[in-house]
C-alpha cells in the first residue's frame, strides 16, 4: 500500500514538473523561433519577463522526482539511469547551458554575446524536453529492464522519438498559452494575437502526433496502449481531448481560463501514461512492489511528502498566483519595445510583433 502512495507521489511529481517546467522549456521554443534581433525583440522581452520570477523554482519538481526515484524505487532508478545515461546526460546538459543563457544574456551588454547566450538558451528549450520524453517512451515501450545495457535502442526507438516530439510540442503550447495571457495582463494586444496563433497552431499539432503517438503504441509499446484504451487511462485520454477543445474554443474567444485548461491536458496525458503502465514502474518487467525500496524508507518517504506538501506546495502555488497577478514586477510598453528601466534600447519602438 504504501509502494502505491509513493508511486502515485513519483506520477503527480512528473506531472507538475511536465506542466510548470513544459511552460517554460516552452517559451525557450518561441525565444528560438520569434525571428531576428529587430523582428522578435518585443516578444523576446515579453518571455524573459514572464519566465524571470519563477523559472528556477520550477526545478524544485524534478529534484523531487530523483529524490522519490532513487529512495523510493532505487530499483528503477539505477535501471532507468544506466541503460539511458546518454539522453538522460545530454538533457542535463540542455539545463545547465539553458539556464547559464537565460541568466547571462540580458546583462550582457555587446549584441553578439547576447545571441550567442540566447541561442544556448533556446536550443537547449528544445534539446531539453526532447531527451527528457525519449527516455520516458524507453521506459513506455519496455525496451528497458533491470540490468538492460545502455544501447542506443533504449531510446532511440518510434516511442521514444514520438514521446520526445510530444514533449517539445507540448511545452510550445503551454508556453504560448501562457505568453498570450501574458501579453493580455500586460496591455500589449499585439502579442496577445501573435501568441494566440501560435497556441492554436501548437495545439493543433499536439493533436496529431497524440494520435499518431497512440497508433505507434499498438505495436511498439502495446501493454501502454492497451492501458491508453482501457479503464482509468481511457479515462484520462478522453479527459485530455475533452480539455483540448476546451482550449481552443478559450483561446479562440480571449477566455481567462485557456491556461488552466492547457495545464490540464498536459497533466491529463501524463497521468494517462501513468495509469496505462500499472501495474508496472516499467512494462512488463518491474512492478512498483518489486521495484520498491525498504518498507521503513517508504514511510519515512510519505513523511516527507506530507511536510512538503503542508510546508512547500502552499509557497509555490502562492508564487505561481502573484507572478499570474502581475505582483511581482510591473511591465510596461516601453520595456517591451526596450526603452524602458533595463531596456536594450529603442531598437523597436512602435514595431508590434511579427504574425
Amino acid at each position: 500500500m504504501t509502494a502505491d502512495l509513493i508511486a502515485v507521489v513519483l506520477l503527480l511529481a512528473v506531472t507538475a514538473y511536465a506542466c510548470a517546467g513544459g511552460t517554460d522549456y516552452g517559451a525557450g521554443f518561441w525565444d528560438l523561433t520569434a525571428g531576428g534581433a529587430e523582428r522578435g525583440a518585443r516578444a523576446r522581452r515579453l518571455i524573459d519577463h514572464a519566465m524571470a520570477p519563477v523559472w528556477e523554482v520550477n526545478n524544485v519538481w524534478l529534484i523531487f522526482i530523483f529524490v522519490i526515484m532513487w529512495t523510493g524505487f532505487p530499483t528503477l532508478f539505477q535501471t532507468v539511469f544506466s541503460a539511458m545515461w546518454l539522453p538522460l546526460a545530454l538533457a542535463a546538459v540542455g539545463m545547465v547551458l539553458r539556464g547559464a543563457g537565460f541568466a547571462l544574456r540580458k546583462p550582457t551588454r555587446s549584441l553578439a554575446g547576447r545571441r550567442v547566450y540566447g541561442a544556448a538558451f533556446a536550443v537547449a528549450s528544445l534539446v531539453t524536453p526532447f531527451f527528457l520524453g525519449a527516455a520516458v517512451g524507453g521506459v513506455a515501450s519496455g525496451r528497458v529492464a533491470p540490468g538492460t545495457e545502455a544501447s542506443s535502442d533504449a531510446w532511440a526507438n518510434p516511442t521514444s522519438l514520438l514521446f520526445g516530439l510530444l514533449a517539445i510540442v507540448s511545452a510550445a503550447f503551454l508556453g504560448a498559452v501562457s505568453l498570450s495571457a501574458d501579453a493580455a495582463r500586460f496591455g500589449a494586444p499585439d502579442l496577445v494575437g501573435y501568441f494566440r496563433r501560435r497556441a492554436l497552431v501548437s495545439l493543433a499539432v499536439l493533436a496529431a502526433f497524440s494520435v499518431g503517438t497512440l497508433a505507434v503504441t499498438r505495436y511498439d509499446a502495446p501493454h501502454v496502449w492497451h492501458g491508453l484504451t482501457h479503464g482509468w487511462g481511457l479515462a484520462f485520454v478522453v479527459a485530455a481531448a475533452v480539455l483540448s477543445a476546451a482550449s481552443g474554443w478559450l483561446l479562440r474567444v480571449a477566455g481567462n481560463w485557456s491556461r488552466v485548461t492547457a495545464v490540464g491536458v498536459v497533466g491529463a496525458a501524463v497521468v494517462a501514461w501513468g495509469m496505462a503502465q500499472r501495474p508496472y514502474l516499467i512494462p512488463t518487467s518491474l512492478t512498483v512492489a518489486e521495484g520498491a525500496g525498504d518498507s521503513t524508507t517508504l514511510r519515512w518517504l510519505a513523511l516527507v511528502t506530507l511536510v512538503a506538501v503542508v510546508l512547500i506546495a502552499p509557497a509555490v502555488a502562492f508564487l505561481y498566483w502573484l507572478d499570474t497577478h502581475g505582483e511581482l514586477e510591473a511591465l510596461t510598453d516601453a520595456d517591451l519595445r526596450g526603452d524602458g528601466p533595463g531596456g536594450d534600447g529603442p531598437t523597436d519602438v512602435g514595431r508590434p510583433a511579427a504574425g
